[in-house]
């Protein structure tokens, strides 16, 4: 069963993880099997109730873990974003970061002079093995992986446990430990490494691309403190891995070998340090919004609400973006609002601006704009920079015509 994969009847809440976590408590688990049956399997369905001790292996294999270090996420767009980072605020309203820096064994020994094949660790509660290096490993970057190998029967939940990202997914938290023997001089300096020492990019989230834009850098030691400084606003940071699990999993670790419980390994192999982490091979080309954006219709914020409709029914749009003396983005008003303020008398337009605006920025993929319209059950959005000066308008329209025409 896949971590991440997600319950049918309670999504979002309960996945694979917990399934697993089940298990290693010694629940009973329900079992649903389909299949459309052979002739040495003729049994096309199955139903049943199983704990960890009628499991013949109870393996977890877990292909990317212990990063070395990763990015500090942000969000600078206008909405709440739900990620595998939790939960980002809008306008930098928080910011996470994961891992546990200084006492991350990966940024202990960044080149794997003591990591690779066969290394024994602390894994979930028990011991595990290194079986090779991660998905994503990038070494280059201090942004290696690794994959493990773990008897979940031996496993204790205290240090794996199911978890679910609100509106992103399930996950599993895994708890990792790995024994770094002092083999020369070079790795007491590398193990003396401490979290200011230790920096990560932050990045921002609000932009839903690929590359997203990196905002600077902060260390461990800032993340750790709970604020970090984003374009000279102070934001509040948490973290989305237990540091005080952390340090009891290198406490346990380290009774385990005085007490002659757990014995060090030499890797068969190490980590590699050339790997090269590429994104996946995109054979259609991504359209973003500045190619389907068009000049927006503006008003300021103290015209008339029948200059406004004019402007509406000369340029045969349903949409005008309100904009202050820079161009920058004050509200929208749509025909309906034009509408409805005539039928209920209205005579100000700042009476019926919509203050709350859904926004797309020139670089954002053609793809996620139209997830927001759908989302938020609107027809158009304005489409602005960092500085929110209003650069035009994609509307739905304009997305039909892509995908139609694809």
């Amino acid at each position: 069963i896949g971590a991440t994969q997600m319950s049918e009847t309670r999504p979002f809440e309960y996945g694979g993880g917990h399934v697993i976590e089940d298990l290693i408590r010694g629940k009973e688990v329900e079992l649903r099997a389909i299949a459309y049956g052979t002739a040495c399997y003729p049994r096309t369905k199955l139903e049943t109730v199983i704990t960890k001790d009628d499991l013949n292996q109870f393996i977890l294999l877990n292909f990317r873990n212990c990063y070395q270090r990763y990015v500090c996420a942000t969000n600078s767009s206008d909405e709440i974003l739900y990620t595998y980072m939790g939960k980002l605020l809008p306008r930098f309203g928080n910011a996470t970061f994961s891992g546990a820096g200084e006492l991350n064994p990966l940024m202990n020994d960044p080149d794997y002079e003591t990591i690779g094949i066969g290394t024994r660790i602390f894994l979930g509660g028990t011991q595990g093995y290194v079986i090779g290096e991660g998905t994503q490993h990038d070494p280059g970057n201090l942004m290696g992986t690794i994959m493990v190998r773990g008897d979940c029967k031996k496993m204790n939940p205290e240090f794996i446990r199911g978890a679910a990202f609100t509106k992103y997914g399930t996950t599993l938290y895994v708890g990792i430990g790995i024994p770094i023997p002092i083999l020369n001089e070079g790795l007491v300096k590398k193990v003396a490494i401490r979290d200011e020492d230790i920096l990560v990019p932050i990045v921002d989230y609000g932009v839903p691309r690929r590359e997203r834009p990196k905002l600077g850098k902060a260390s461990y030691k800032e993340l750790k403190s709970g604020k970090i400084v984003i374009n000279d606003k102070t934001v509040k940071v948490s973290p989305l891995s237990s540091l005080e699990k952390a340090r009891k999993i290198a406490e346990t670790l380290k009774s385990w070998i005085e007490e002659g419980i757990f014995y060090l390994s030499a890797p068969v192999e190490r980590l590699p340090l050339n790997t090269v982490f590429k994104p996946m091979k995109q054979s259609e080309d991504i359209v973003f919004v500045e190619a389907l954006m068009r000049p927006a219709v503006t008003c300021r914020e103290d015209e008339e609400i029948e200059d406004v409709a004019k402007k509406i029914v000369t340029y045969s749009v349903n949409h005008v973006v309100v904009v202050d003396v820079q161009g920058k983005l004050k509200g929208i008003v749509t025909s309906w609002d034009i509408t409805r303020a005539v039928a209920e008398n209205r005579k100000s337009l700042a009476d019926i601006i919509v203050r709350k605006v859904i926004t797309a920025a020139p670089d954002e993929p053609v793809e996620a704009a139209a997830r927001k319209m759908t989302q938020h059950n609107i027809s158009a959005l304005p489409v602005i920079n960092r500085e929110r000066k209003v650069l035009g308008i994609v509307a739905s329209e304009d997305v039909a015509k892509l995908i139609g025409g694809r």
